[in-house]
């Protein structure tokens, strides 16, 4: 009788110690340091190729805004038989794009202005002299655009009297009529190639 009144006395001692022996569930100071630090290393590996696709979806999205007014302007011509024109520029280092009839538009917007752009982060290049008339490349530095220039499609959404430039040496073809969205060493542009103002997308160094 003493012996069994001894085991359930012990079995019970056993029972509490392993209750309050039990380890408490959590991290410790140096583990929660070494997390922080893993994720920072991590971050800052992915941070630059977040911040260049993020930029480089800002500028295809502006393109296609270039693309898209210029085939308005286009098709507006054509619907209503009078001549309509593009017309780009930076201003106070915000991209800004109009379409409208006549020489002097009153009508700008900016390129990006759905994209939450801040100034400075697009700008405008182009190879364009005058109303249609193509240089030879696209400079940056004497092609950014302070100072607006407009491509113009007649009644039939033809050119008016272009010239889509002189071929370089590296190629027997014109360089065409090119509007260029850059950020960065990232760059896109429309090419407007033929007198029926057929037009084409390209990326980087294609818009040269």
């Amino acid at each position: 009788m003493f012996n069994k009144s001894l085991m359930k006395v012990l079995a019970i001692k056993a029972n509490l110690s392993s209750r309050f022996s039990k380890p408490t569930a959590g991290f410790t100071l140096v583990e929660v340091l070494v997390v922080v630090i893993m994720v920072g290393i991590l971050a800052t590996i992915a941070a630059p190729s977040w911040l260049g696709f993020v930029n480089r979806q800002r500028v295809n999205k502006a393109n296609d805004v270039v693309l898209a007014a210029l085939q308005e302007a286009q098709r507006e011509a054509k619907k209503t038989k009078l001549s309509y024109s593009v017309s780009f520029k930076n201003a106070d280092n915000i991209a800004q794009i109009a379409v409208h009839q006549g020489t002097s538009p009153s009508n700008w917007r900016n390129l990006a202005e759905d994209l939450g752009v801040k100034p400075g982060q697009l700008k405008l290049l182009t190879n364009l002299t005058s109303n249609n008339i193509a240089g030879a490349s696209v400079n940056p530095s004497s092609s950014y655009l302070n100072t607006p220039q407009t491509i113009t499609f007649d009644y039939m959404g033809t050119l008016i009297n272009p010239n889509f430039g002189t071929p370089t040496l590296s190629s027997t073809e014109p360089p065409g009529i090119k509007v260029v969205v850059a950020s960065n060493h990232i760059k896109r542009c429309v090419i407007v190639k033929t007198l029926l103002g057929a037009m084409q997308t390209q990326k980087d160094n294609k818009c040269s």
